[in-house]
């Protein structure tokens, strides 16, 4: 696997594909700088090598048509500052007018070019469009790690036209280690903790995980439909009557497989989906008709918070109640808690997916477990053992 510590990037000029698609206030503004900040020790190595850097990225979803709130011009002082080095732009990201931005950028600059999405032939994975981006560097970096698994021009495609000349950026890079550290080079026992709303969005995640994890955590509104297939009372609780068939598969070849699955035992329940709702803890099989589980109840997290202190390898895929609203957080809390004692005492671990990373980025997780993945679509996709385009292009 190459990565950028393979190369010498003096008087290069280096290509990199970066994920800049950060979110803006109404005065085109960035609020959140995870992303930036992610990329920089990447772009760091080739200015401090002696090389330059010119940076691609998309930025919402123009489709195609240069929408002027899209332009990654908003984001180019907050790049500057979180890099140190004053970024340039240029308002395209092929032609005539980059092609002569880059011809000008002088070792130690830094480039920043136009929305690669305001050319539809970018999540076209075209061609022709490819080659005229590899026009702008001597060597392709890919370090968008929440691209990887779109098979477009920049993150796949352009990766044809470096033979020799391309690699992962420290971040890619990064993502690759820690999931391989969770799926075939982890310290056992490996345990993974799934929640969310439904069984029917992880399905391909748990038939592939089942053959690597020692311990299976299954919590959120999953826990319902295994419930109820088991014969339990779920109330009002969500649940996929049309998935109860596959959670008892599931059941069944997790016990073939000798993986231990941890379902809830008890829950707190509401009698509507508020936060002000009337709560109290019921037994998971025993909810009542009119009310809902909304959260894990305390002998469920006392028996959730056993299994992680006793894994030394764990992912975190998906929260464990509704922890938007406050009275239902606890559970989720609980979670990171045990992650993070867990993680104090020797373990890695994991967290990847949409949810659980806002939630370990709310209750302030981020810093206290061993990684936290910036990819939501390309993390789950990889959990589903699926080969990701943009990884897989870097290695051909």
């Amino acid at each position: 696997m190459k990565t950028l510590d393979d190369y010498n990037f003096e008087n290069k000029k280096a290509l990199i594909r970066v994920d800049f698609n950060v979110p803006l206030n109404d005065n085109f503004e960035v609020v959140d700088i995870n992303r930036i900040e992610a990329a920089k020790p990447t772009i760091i190595k080739v200015l401090e090598d002696g090389g330059s850097a010119v940076l691609m990225s998309h930025l919402g979803r123009p489709k195609g048509e240069r929408n002027p709130d899209l332009s990654l011009k908003h984001i180019c002082a907050t790049v500057s500052d979180v890099i140190g080095v004053a970024v340039k732009f240029v308002e395209d990201c092929v032609g005539d007018q980059a092609e002569k931005a880059v011809a000008e950028l002088q070792n130690g600059e830094v480039l920043l070019l136009e929305n690669l999405r305001y050319h539809n032939e970018e999540e076209k994975g075209d061609a022709a469009f490819a080659e005229k981006l590899s026009k702008l560097g001597d060597i392709y970096v890919n370090d968008a790690f929440g691209t990887a698994h779109r098979a477009h021009a920049s993150t796949t495609i352009v990766a044809n036209y470096f033979a020799g000349a391309k690699c992962f950026g420290y971040l890619l890079a990064k993502e690759i280690l820690a999931i391989e550290k969770v799926m075939r080079t982890g310290e056992k026992p490996v345990l993974a903790i799934l929640g969310g709303a439904k069984v029917s969005s992880k399905i391909t995640i748990i038939e592939n995980i089942l053959d690597k994890v020692d311990d299976l955590i299954i919590g959120g509104g999953m826990t319902y439909t295994f419930i109820k297939a088991q014969g339990g009372e779920v109330g009002d609780s969500i649940c996929e009557d049309d998935k109860m068939e596959l959670a008892m598969e599931i059941l069944k070849q997790a016990k073939e497989k000798g993986v231990n699955i941890h379902i809830p035992v008890d829950v707190i329940a509401a009698d509507d989906f508020s936060n002000t709702a009337n709560t109290k803890i019921v037994d998971v099989d025993k909810i009542p008709a009119g009310w809902q589980g909304l959260d894990a109840g305390p002998k469920t997290l006392e028996n959730f918070k056993n299994v992680i202190l006793g894994a030394k390898t764990i992912l975190w895929n998906g929260p464990i109640g509704v922890f938007e609203m406050g009275n239902f957080a606890n559970g989720t809390i609980a979670i990171g808690n045990s992650i993070v004692e867990a993680t104090s005492n020797g373990a890695f671990s994991l967290v990847g997916g949409g949810d659980s990373v806002a939630a370990v980025k709310q209750f302030g997780f981020e810093e206290k477990v061993s990684y936290v993945s910036t990819g939501g679509g390309a993390m789950l996709e990889s959990l589903e053992g699926k080969t990701l385009p943009g990884i897989a292009a870097i290695l051909a």
